[in-house]
C-alpha cells in the first residue's frame, strides 16, 4: 500500500473555515421557526422564508463552482462572505415580513455561493492516497459545525435574539480574516468551463428522461422530508413538548453540568431544554456515520437507500408519539431519523456519482443540487404551512405521521421505478 499523502496547510485552513461557516449558517437556521414565532408570523410566512433560504442554498451552488474555477478559490470565498456578513447583521435591524426574507435570501445566496467552495479545495489537495481519510474529516468538521452553532446560538438568545446574530456575523469575520492570511490557492487543473457551457451541460444530463426523473424522486421523497426534519423540529420541541420535563431527563443521563449546556432558565426559574440545541443529527453522525458506512457498504446501493428511508420512518412516527406519549420519547426519534440519514444520504450521493461516466461525475453531482433544492424549495411552503394547521387544530404532532407517509410513498414509488425501468448502470471504474 502507498504511503498517505500528508495534507498541506490549505486543507486544514479550509476545514477550519468550513466549522466557522457552518457554526453561523446552522446557528441561524436551526433556531429561526422560533425567532419567527417570537416575532409574530404564521407558520405560512415561516415556510415562505424557509423555503427561499433552502432554494437559494442548495441552488447557487450549481453555478458558483464556474467561477471558483474561473476567478479561484480565495477570490469568491471573500465574494461569499461579503455578502454573508452585512446580511446577518441586517437581522439585528429588520423585523417586518419582507425585510427579513429578503434578508435570508441574501443569507441562502451567500451560503449558496461558499457552499462548493471547500470541498472542492479538499478535492484538489487530496489523492488516491489520502482522499477517503480527507473527506473523511471534511464531513466530521461539516458536522461539528452544525452541532455547536446552535448550541451557542440558542444560549445565546435566551438573552437576546441579537446576541445570537452577532455571534454568526463574528464567526464570518473570523472566516474572512483567516482566508485573507492563511488561505492559499490550492495548485489543480482548470476545467475552464464558461458559465454557457455549464448549463448546457446540465440540459444534456437532465434531456435523459429517466435521470431527471429519478432527481425529481430523490427531491419529493428524499430531500423534501429531510428538510421539513429540520425545519419543523427545533420549533416543535420548543412549543409543543414538555421542555422541563425533557431538562429533566437529560439532566438524570448525563448530570447538571453537562445539561446545562443544551438548557436555559426561564422567567419563573424553571429550566428547559432549548429546543434546537438538540434537534438536529450532528452529533450522532459524528459518532455513528464511519460505523454505519462500513455495515452499509456491503450491501447494494438502492435497497441500502430504501431501508434507509424506513428506518427515517419511523423515526419521524416516534416523534409524533412523544407529543402524546412522553416528551423523552424525541430522543429515540431523532436517533433513529439520524441512522436513517446515515445510511441513506451517503449511498444515494454515491449511487449518483458511480452511475455517471468517469468524466461528467461532478455534472452529474450538480444535478443533484437541483434536487436538494426543489425538496428544499417545497418544505417550508408544504410541511411548515401543514404544521401550522394541525396546530392550530390541537393536533401538532400529525405533521410527522404524514412526513413518515411521505417517506413511505418515497420507498413504494422508487421500488416500482426501479422495478419497472430498471436501476442504473454502475460504472466500473
Amino acid at each position: 500500500m502507498k504511503k498517505r499523502t500528508s495534507f498541506p496547510s490549505v486543507f486544514w485552513v479550509a476545514n477550519s473555515v468550513e466549522v466557522l461557516e457552518r457554526f453561523a449558517y446552522y446557528g441561524i437556521y436551526m433556531g429561526f421557526g422560533i425567532y419567527m414565532e417570537y416575532l409574530g408570523y404564521t407558520k405560512a410566512q415561516l415556510g415562505i422564508v424557509q423555503s427561499i433560504f433552502l432554494l437559494f442554498s442548495y441552488v447557487v451552488p450549481v453555478i458558483s463552482g464556474t467561477f471558483a474555477d474561473r476567478f479561484g478559490f480565495k477570490k469568491v470565498l471573500i465574494v461569499s462572505y461579503l455578502a454573508y456578513l452585512p446580511s446577518i447583521l441586517l437581522l439585528i435591524f429588520t423585523r417586518s415580513f419582507s425585510g427579513i426574507a429578503l434578508t435570508m435570501l441574501s443569507i441562502g445566496l451567500a451560503a449558496g455561493i461558499f457552499k462548493p467552495l471547500i470541498s472542492g479545495t479538499v478535492r484538489a489537495v487530496t489523492d488516491k492516497t489520502n482522499k477517503t481519510l480527507g473527506f473523511g474529516i471534511f464531513y466530521a468538521m461539516v458536522n461539528v459545525g452544525a452541532s455547536f452553532g446552535p448550541i451557542v446560538a440558542g444560549k445565546l438568545r435566551a438573552i437576546s435574539w441579537d446576541y445570537a446574530f452577532i455571534a454568526a456575523a463574528v464567526s464570518i469575520g473570523v472566516m474572512l480574516l483567516v482566508t485573507l492570511l492563511f488561505y492559499k490557492e490550492p495548485e489543480r487543473e482548470m476545467e475552464g468551463t464558461t458559465l454557457k457551457q455549464k448549463f448546457r451541460d446540465m440540459w444534456t444530463a437532465l434531456s435523459d428522461i429517466k435521470f431527471a426523473a429519478f432527481l425529481v424522486q430523490l427531491g419529493l421523497f428524499f430531500w423534501l422530508p429531510f428538510w421539513a426534519f429540520f425545519n419543523l423540529l427545533a420549533v416543535y420541541i420548543d412549543r409543543n413538548l414538555d421542555t422541563a420535563a425533557l431538562y429533566q431527563s437529560v439532566q438524570g443521563v448525563l448530570g447538571t453540568g453537562f445539561t446545562s449546556i443544551f438548557s436555559y432558565t426561564d422567567e419563573q426559574g424553571v429550566h428547559r431544554i432549548l429546543g434546537e440545541t438538540i434537534s438536529h443529527t450532528g452529533f450522532i453522525i459524528m459518532i455513528l456515520q464511519v460505523f454505519v458506512s462500513r455495515i452499509f457498504e456491503k450491501f447494494q446501493a438502492i435497497p441500502s437507500y430504501l431501508f434507509g428511508l424506513g428506518v427515517a420512518a419511523a423515526g419521524i412516527i416516534v416523534l409524533g408519539f412523544a407529543y402524546t406519549a412522553s416528551p423523552s420519547w424525541v430522543f429515540l426519534g431523532i436517533f433513529l431519523f439520524a441512522v436513517g440519514e446515515m445510511i441513506s444520504s451517503p449511498r444515494i450521493q454515491e449511487y449518483i456519482t458511480w452511475i455517471a461516466p468517469k468524466e461528467k461525475a461532478g455534472l452529474y453531482m450538480g444535478s443533484n443540487f437541483l434536487a436538494v433544492g426543489l425538496g428544499g424549495a417545497l418544505s417550508g411552503v408544504t410541511y411548515t404551512t401543514l404544521y401550522g394547521y394541525f396546530r392550530d387544530q390541537g393536533n401538532p404532532e400529525y405533521v410527522w405521521y404524514v412526513l413518515a407517509g411521505n417517506l413511505i410513498l418515497g420507498i413504494i414509488v422508487m421500488y416500482v421505478f426501479t422495478r419497472t425501468l430498471g436501476e442504473f448502470k454502475e460504472q466500473e471504474e
